[in-house]
């Protein structure tokens, strides 16, 4: 298995060197070793860097996601906040899709103010 290099995980998952050197000190990655004085990963960190960037576009902190890494299912009071977390993700899911669906209303619209249209005002709820 060919490791990589901290400046290669850097540039394939859009990360500064300093942020992955931030998520490691949280244990958020783990780094395989060194080359030299480079810290290199294995190729299945980008995996991991993929789902810390899902979880903080959720809205998750680095507490919560480090916590949720080593989670095990006894762990009640994460499962909880995930449940919490999954309806939040509902309602924004469900904000975002009648906002879009408005601003499609809204492309295609011919009233004037275009905020005051009926279909407009429909869409956004």
């Amino acid at each position: 298995m060919t490791l990589l290099d901290i400046a290669e995980v850097a540039e394939k998952s859009g990360l500064a060197p300093s942020a992955l050197r931030f998520y490691e000190k949280r244990g958020l990655v783990e780094p395989a070793g060194r080359n030299g004085l480079r810290r290199t990963y294995h190729p299945d960190v980008l995996r991991r860097l993929d789902l810390v960037a899902c979880a903080r576009g959720a809205g998750f902190t680095i507490a919560e996601i480090a916590r949720f890494l080593v989670a095990t299912p006894s762990d009640d009071a994460l499962r909880e906040r995930m449940a919490v977390k999954a309806t939040e993700l509902d309602d924004t899911i469900d904000r975002l899709t009648r906002m879009r669906d408005s601003l499609r209303h809204a492309a295609t619209c011919d009233h004037v103010p275009l905020v005051e249209c009926p279909g407009f005002k429909a869409a956004i709820g």
